[in-house]
């Protein structure tokens, strides 16, 4: 197959770290590894609370901590010295980091493009950010990481407004995406907007093959220099890169047109910016502006991501969505689904225009110049205007392409919209899969027949007035994933109440129908046993309650 257009095999990219030493990228990470410069040793070195401001941007308490660490013991100097390069982006002596990192030595660090000689000082400062990343191993023990994640300086370790082209580091919406992917091993992943990586290493982990796609060059360059520090952790040969891994250089799905993939996950640059006339893309910040008007970067995403999955294939995205005054949220996103695909859409969280504005402002750190913050401001404010939009809602998207196609077109299994603000469990991906299977087995299968038991983290609470002789409201709760609650009827909470596993949805449902005198339907309407089974599916579906054996 002849090499794609769009394929990016550049190991040196001005003002990126360069992924063409091998040699050297060997030995950073034996120093690094040898310094245990990782999560938990980070979080031994400043301490738990140090540690957790730092996560939230904070470095002052990192700063205090690493002082402490190393007036109480020399031996932390090594280690301490790396911490306050490339995670508090404080200049340090040449003979500091040669002592700290022996192997690569300063030399190293600047071939590879990590550090700067700071003009007449002797110092040397960080270029990037070079920081520990990690999941832990599965209850079988297998699948844990331990890697180093090279991005751009955050705003809060540098002056000034951030570079256009800023490579984004790992941040909120990145983990959260990871949380909520679905993980599960297929051959072929895509990873949309890879950024400086994240997604990908993830992949690779259940993935045999994964392509990493951006509309940037830095950022495809980040990820490859990520990629081969990090080979060994990734089962990835460093000599057989494509083998494992194909990054493409272009605009959204252009780069892997007319191919199909198992998986897609995206954290695109969805963020809605207000578009100027003239402007061009040295004018947007890449790493969050797709350059669209309004939401449409999201809206032509959920509308042609079908097209590049396998039959059964999945794609779950992050995004956010325009909600015009006197609407509901979810009316724009449904007009985005194609017909015939499973869509799940779960709004986390909605703001206001002003609240919106703020938030992206504070992002690229646009505040520092009052005038332009001024002006930055008003832009997003008479953006939102013309569009009549009283709120931006953010959440999670799961699409899927039917596995089989029917000759009347396929019926989605799941379409569903909800709104879902309070803590969830996290990570949520298993439990969005298991959602997923009991979706298809409900449509699969009839309750008739079926015996039911209640899940293990379902609770029951009842409230009465006092001195009321019934409960005159009953709720379901779930403990664990979504955490959802579930309002009962009477019947319903009797039929829940019976669902030990010796008797069959039919039979329970039959015997509440005789104890209560339901009588049939009348003129057309469903009978009491229909409405019954038809609640008991939504309990099945939402995990309340589960088939016996599954």
């Amino acid at each position: 197959m002849p090499e794609s257009r769009f394929e990016f095999t550049a190991g040196n990219t001005p003002d990126a770290p360069r992924s063409d030493r091998p040699d050297l990228l060997h030995a950073l990470a034996a120093d690094l590894r040898r310094l245990d410069y990782t999560l938990d040793g980070v979080v031994r070195l400043l301490g738990p609370s140090a540690s957790a401001a730092l996560n939230r941007d904070q470095v002052i308490p990192a700063a205090l901590a690493v002082d402490r660490a190393v007036g109480e013991d020399a031996a932390a100097g090594p280690l301490a010295a790396v911490v306050r390069l490339w995670l508090l982006a404080e200049p340090q002596e040449k003979a500091t980091l040669d002592a700290a990192l022996p192997e690569i030595r300063t030399e190293g660090l600047v071939e590879l493009g990590l550090v700067r000689p700071v003009p007449g000082s002797g110092l040397l400062a960080a270029r990037a950010d070079l920081r520990p990343y990690g999941w832990d191993k599965n209850d079988d023990g297998s699948g844990g990481a331990e890697l180093w994640v090279a991005s751009d300086l955050a705003a809060h370790q540098q002056e000034g407004v951030l570079r256009h082209d800023h490579v984004l580091g790992i941040g909120q919406a990145s983990t959260t995406l990871v949380q909520t992917t679905i993980r599960r091993h297929t051959a072929r992943a895509l990873d949309l907007g890879t950024g400086c990586g994240i997604q990908s290493f993830h992949l690779l982990h259940h993935c045999e093959h994964v392509t990493a796609t951006d509309i940037s060059e830095r950022a495809l360059a980040f990820t490859r220099f990520n990629i081969l520090l990090n080979a060994e952790a990734l089962s990835v040969d460093p000599d057989r890169l494509a083998g494992r891994v194909s990054l493409r250089l272009g605009s959204l799905l252009e780069p892997v047109a007319g191919e199909e993939f198992d998986l897609v996950v995206s954290n695109p640059p969805f963020v809605i910016t207000p578009r100027r006339a003239g402007e061009d893309a040295a004018d947007q910040f890449t790493y969050r502006d797709g350059g669209l008007p309004g939401d449409d970067i999201v809206a032509s995403l959920v509308a042609g991501l079908p097209a590049v999955l396998a039959p059964g294939g999945t794609a779950q995205m992050l995004g956010n969505w325009e909600v015009a005054a006197g609407t509901e949220w979810q009316e724009r996103p449904q007009s985005w689904v194609k017909p015939g695909t499973d869509a799940w859409f779960i709004q986390r969280e909605q703001v206001s225009p002003e609240q919106y504005a703020e938030t992206w402002l504070q992002d690229a750190s646009e505040g520092r110049d009052r005038q332009h913050y001024r002006d930055a401001y008003a832009a997003y404010l008479a953006d939102f205007a013309s569009r009549d939009v009283e709120g931006i809602g953010f959440g999670m998207v799961w699409l899927r392409r039917p596995a089989a196609v029917s000759a009347g077109g396929p019926e989605p299994v799941l379409r569903r919209f909800e709104e879902i603000t309070y803590p969830i469990e996290q990570p949520v991906g298993p439990h969005l899969g298991a959602a997923v299977e009991r979706c298809d087995w409900l449509a699969a299968n009839t309750l008739e027949d079926t015996h039911l038991l209640v899940a293990g983290d379902v609770t029951e609470e009842r409230h009465q007035r006092p001195g009321a002789e019934h409960p005159g409201v009953i709720l379901l709760r779930q403990g664990a994933g979504l955490r959802r609650t579930n309002l009962l009827s009477t019947e319903l909470a009797g039929f829940v109440s019976a669902c030990d596993g010796d008797l069959t949805a039919g039979q329970i449902a039959g015997a509440l129908e005789a104890l209560l005198g339901a009588g049939g339907p009348a003129g057309g309407a469903p009978s009491f046993r229909e409405r019954l089974l038809a609640d008991v599916g939504n309990l099945v579906r939402d995990g309340f309650l589960l088939p016996a054996g599954t």
